[in-house]
């Protein structure tokens, strides 16, 4: 499999007003982000064009992760929001190797569907958000399918995304996000993997998985 994914990271500017209301609000930061790409993209703009995003953040600064399979255009974000760098994923790509040790990221939205009685059977169950050992076991296996042996992991809750706005559908997406170290066992799958995103939540947030060469102790 190739690819032409691409990554930006925008260290984003805490006095900018337009940075200022993302943070607050996961549906203007998504909206945001997707002026980075090209217009004309369909009725599914964000799964064209592969978009998914992450937010990274400490005592001191807010940096947005952003990755797409299409150009993306600095010029296009609001004047001030940030510093951008941007650079092409094929290298990581190729150096994915059977047995080689990373360490990784991610933000997940870990859910399970509702089971419901056999006299209710063809209808849908709720999405019920899972946590602690459950959400654990959920990436694990996700991450054994994605192509990862997992050794490590480190959870960490993060604060809930709830879409705003008129029309935003009345759900809140729970997140979690997953640092640790883990071994390569299917190059092909994880890369795939990287592209399209893991579990649920993308345009709030989720699903961006990060990869770096790293020990496995």
């Amino acid at each position: 499999m190739t690819s032409s994914a691409r990554l930006a990271r925008i260290c984003l500017n805490p006095h900018s007003r337009d940075v200022q209301r993302d943070l607050r609000d996961a549906t203007q930061m998504h909206r945001t982000l997707m002026r980075l790409l090209p217009d004309a993209l369909g009725d599914t703009p964000r799964q064209t064009a592969g978009l998914l995003y992450r937010l990274d953040e400490t005592d001191r600064s807010s940096t947005v992760i952003v990755q797409a399979t299409m150009p993306l255009d600095p010029a296009s974000l609001p004047p001030g929001y940030g510093r951008i760098d941007i650079r092409d994923l094929s290298p990581m790509f190729g150096a994915l190797k059977t047995g080689l040790a990373v360490r990784y990221r991610i933000v997940v939205n870990p859910v399970k569907q509702e089971r419901l009685p056999l006299d209710q059977k063809g209808q849908r169950g709720k999405t019920i958000p899972l946590s602690g050992p459950d959400a654990d076991q959920w990436w694990t296996r996700r991450a054994t399918q994605s192509g990862l042996e997992i050794h490590t992991m480190i959870p960490t809750p993060m604060a809930p995304a709830r879409p705003q706005g008129k029309n935003a559908p009345r759900m809140r997406h729970s997140l979690i996000r997953y640092d640790g170290t883990a071994t390569v066992t299917d190059p092909h799958a994880l890369q795939g993997a990287v592209i399209q995103g893991v579990g649920r939540g993308k345009p709030y947030g989720a699903g961006l998985l990060s990869l770096a060469p790293g020990s496995t102790a």
